[in-house]
């Protein structure tokens, strides 16, 4: 697959070969959906935890007696029927919230994703993103080159401008990720995507997936 490639001042240079693994493959929303659920519970941590009835202190006696008081029989001051007593079905620090995704899934709905937002204009290849220094202002710079307007932008630079993510962190609505590191959610939550080229074959999708 063939697409247009661009500088860093938004300027048409050439073209790029893309694998076809990767920004050729059919929209699978239900996979991708899928996918970025996972991601969700799987970053969930358990804060949230109640004490049950053998967790609280207390309850070594019984309050009272069984009978001739004309009140109701309890044996512990420890249950969820008393003020200080334990908690039913509260939640617990010991929930699991993963989800497993398998390797191929996750891959699929990458180059699945990947080619949507190409088709939509949303992905754009760019030759260089090293800068003269890596500061925010030249960061900025690049940034109001390529896109115009105040988006959601999601740069992938290679592997030897990985610096570029510390011109980039500080700069509002704007990641960068390494393109070993791409997933569904990040790529899903901005609205473009801009790779460098020599990142491309980075992308943690495998040929095998248009076989």
């Amino acid at each position: 697959m063939i697409t247009d490639l661009y500088n860093k001042e938004n300027e048409k240079i050439g073209t790029v070969e893309l694998r076809d693994a990767v920004f050729s493959q059919k929209w699978n929303p239900d996979l991708v959906n899928q996918v970025i659920l996972a991601q969700l519970s799987n970053r969930r941590q358990p804060l949230a935890h109640t004490k049950g009835r053998g967790d609280v202190s207390g309850g070594g006696k019984k309050p009272y007696a069984q009978k001739h008081t004309g009140r109701s029989r309890q044996g512990s001051s420890r249950s969820p029927l008393w003020k200080g007593g334990g908690v039913t079905f509260g939640p617990t620090k010991e929930r699991n919230f993963i989800k497993k995704i398998n390797k191929k899934m996750r891959e699929v709905a990458l180059s699945s994703l990947l080619s949507r937002k190409l088709k939509d204009g949303e992905v754009k290849i760019i030759d260089d993103l090293s800068l003269q220094a890596y500061k925010t202002k030249l960061a900025a710079h690049v940034v109001k080159q390529l896109i115009g307007k105040s988006t959601s932008v999601l740069f992938v630079p290679a592997k030897e401008h990985a610096l570029f993510s510390r011109a980039g962190r500080n700069i509002p609505q704007v990641a960068v990720l390494q393109a070993p590191n791409l997933n569904v959610y990040d790529c899903a939550s901005h609205k473009f995507v801009i790779l460098e080229k020599n990142a491309l074959n980075e992308i943690p999708v495998q040929s095998r997936l248009n076989k």
